[in-house]
């Protein structure tokens, strides 16, 4: 954007000096210091702050994924319900043998 050599900065401190004098200028450039260093803090401060935000946001959304992966309730749930099924299917399975039991045994 604004590209400052060594000879722009000197031509800008002999401006300075013409125009505001030698008693002026000390006191005026520790006064843009002061100014230009509470804008750079105020930058970090805000740059600061967004980085936090941000990894906040993203730590929120890390522990959410993990607790979609990490479902231990659904992975219960299917498996119950597979225990129930298989349990059905052995308890008709244990009928239809005692019933063909009990007609087998009725043959003389």
């Amino acid at each position: 954007m604004f590209e400052f050599d060594f000879g722009k900065l000197a031509i800008i401190a002999v401006v300075a000096l013409i125009v505001l004098g030698p008693e002026r200028l000390p006191r005026v450039a520790r006064t843009a210091g002061a100014l230009l260093r509470r804008a750079r803090n105020s930058w970090q401060n805000v740059r600061n702050e967004i980085e936090r935000e941000l990894a906040a946001e993203d730590l929120k959304k890390s522990v959410q994924d993990l607790k979609r992966e990490v479902d231990v309730g659904a992975d219960l749930r299917a498996t119950a319900s597979d225990v129930r099924a298989a349990a059905n299917d052995a308890e008709t399975a244990a009928r239809d043998a005692a019933a063909s039991a009990r007609s087998g045994s009725d043959r003389p």
